[in-house]
């Protein structure tokens, strides 16, 4: 029996997790894969409140798994498949086993949204910038999104790659402007506005890439056995099993305490309804929810 379980181990997690330690809680993370979530898998770490010069992703995540263990978290890697949320004690399930607790807070943020276009699991498209970009120096890669995530991700394969290309939806991009005065600087940057990558042809790796113009339906071939595909167009809540909770598009509507229309069970980070999504609003919702859940116990 814990008094606060946790449901993912991204900033919104840990964060929850130091601070309702902090109070004397029994405090459990149960994350799929490794701590950091899908921060943990970009290149670089922006913006964040006194954030280390040139902070990846990966060290970023490594510092906050760090910060759990010194605290006295308790963190185990085991997949979820089954909660119950209602009732005075929690009740989560996972591949290997199953846990109680007094509190629950769900915080195992969204998935990258798939194209959902013919060709999408081939090998070569849907990469990660700091994983797979070395394998692409000198070669063309394609960066699918113009928000800020996919235009960062841009940025640093232009350190890498001969050439990358950001195909975007709209006229422009849609990045901030830090960003944007980036772009500008690189020779090897292009931007292909109003246009969306629509089919990948190849047998098991990719060969060719379909490009269709959303203002005018015109369709152009690209042929390049050599390059890379890197998707970046936004998240999917991982909110599938939750289905005792009332959902808004497919996120958790919550209180100011980060509290769900359940008693006891608290969410925090990407997986919420709201309008701002970053690493900073993550933390401060985790440790809003593990200050509240910690209140109940």
């Amino acid at each position: 029996m814990y008094d606060i379980i946790i449901i993912g181990g991204g900033p919104a997690g840990i964060s929850a997790a130091i601070y309702g330690k902090s109070r004397g809680k029994k405090v459990l993370v149960l994350e799929k894969k490794k701590v950091g979530g899908l921060i943990g898998a970009v290149s670089t770490v922006t913006h964040y409140t006194a954030i280390v010069q040139e902070e990846s992703g990966d060290t970023f995540a490594e510092r906050m798994k760090e910060q759990a263990l010194r605290a006295g978290v308790e963190i185990r890697y085991e997949n979820v498949t089954e909660t119950k949320l209602t009732g005075e004690i929690k009740k989560v399930v996972t591949e290997k086993g199953s846990y109680e607790s007094k509190t629950l807070i769900l915080a195992n943020g969204g998935s990258g949204r798939m194209l959902g276009i013919p060709g999408e699991n081939l090998k070569g498209v849907r990469l990660n910038a700091p994983k797979d970009g070395l394998n692409y120096k000198g070669k063309n890669v394609y960066v699918i999104g113009g928000a800020d995530g996919a235009v960062k991700e841009a940025l640093y394969l232009a350190q890498i790659a001969g050439k990358v290309t950001i195909v975007c939806v709209e006229d422009e991009l849609v990045c901030i402007q830090e960003f944007k005065d980036k772009v500008v600087t690189f020779d090897n940057i292009e931007v292909m506005p109003h246009a969306s990558l629509t089919a990948v042809y190849g047998s098991e790796a990719v060969e060719e890439l379909e490009f269709t113009d959303n203002k005018t339906g015109k369709k152009q071939i690209v042929k390049d056995s050599e390059c890379g595909v890197f998707v970046y167009v936004g998240i999917v809540p991982n909110t599938q099993m939750y289905t005792e909770l009332k959902l808004n598009g497919g996120y958790i509507p919550v209180d100011n305490s980060m509290q769900t229309e359940i008693s006891g069970v608290f969410a925090a980070g990407d997986i919420c309804v709201k309008k701002v999504r970053q690493v900073a609003t993550a933390v401060a919702d985790g440790a809003i929810a593990g200050i509240q859940a910690a209140a109940l116990c």
